[in-house]
């Protein structure tokens, strides 16, 4: 009955997912704000590491218009149903974490990282600390020579679960927005705890800048 469950879940789930994660996105309708030097590499031709904080995952996907997508994901089972829920969005999936198979998934994404597809990364993820940057995204801007873009999401209506990164469930008919920062370049022979630092600092700056937005129409995000 167990497998048979973990079947029907894993079938069902990600369809699910993938619909209601439509019909928010058209009920919210988020704006997209600083997303301008992003756009002028893609028409250069040129492919990113789009970073954003895990506790923002859900609405990710609908966020993305670029040429194409893959996302590092977690090995485990809650990582499944994430990487089953993407392919309704056409973004593919790397699998592995910092505790789970992160060596080979991150040697994909270098692979990958030769070829036109961006990579998007949740630098706090799987298990946090929230919203502090791990090495994984700063070694990938590193060896590929990509910028890392911030992403963010903020909504003003919303749930937040009592997990470790709060993660966020938006609802309808709340005000959204989408946030981009400029592209973050690592310098030859730079300190990684220095570059560490600015994507820390630029991370925190776009997720104040999706908040700020919000706040000029005299809301408070979730």
């Amino acid at each position: 009955m167990s497998v048979l469950s973990d079947k029907l879940l894993l079938n069902a789930a990600p369809w699910i997912a993938a619909r209601l994660i439509r019909w928010l996105h058209r009920r919210i309708k988020p704006a997209s704000i600083g997303d301008e030097p992003l756009r002028s590499l893609w028409d250069d031709g040129k492919n990113v590491i789009l970073s954003f904080w895990h506790d923002q995952l859900f609405m990710m996907a609908t966020g993305y218009s670029g040429p194409k997508a893959s996302v590092m994901i977690s090995a485990s089972k809650d990582g499944e149903l994430i990487a089953r829920t993407m392919t309704y969005f056409d973004i593919g999936s790397i699998r592995g974490s910092s505790s789970r198979g992160g060596r080979a998934a991150f040697r994909t994404m270098i692979d990958l990282g030769k070829e036109q597809i961006d990579l998007a990364f949740t630098p706090d993820g799987p298990r946090g600390p929230r919203h502090e940057i791990k090495d994984g995204v700063i070694q990938l801007a590193r060896v590929t020579g990509r910028p890392i873009v911030p992403m963010a999401f903020a909504c003003s209506k919303g749930h937040r679960f009592n997990s470790w990164d709060r993660f966020l469930l938006p609802f309808p008919w709340g005000k959204g927005v989408y946030s981009f920062g400029s592209p973050i370049y690592y310098s030859q022979g730079e300190k990684l705890d220095v570059f560490r630092t600015r994507v820390q600092k630029a991370m925190d700056d776009n997720t104040r800048q999706a908040k700020d937005y919000l706040k000029r129409y005299d809301l408070s995000a979730v």
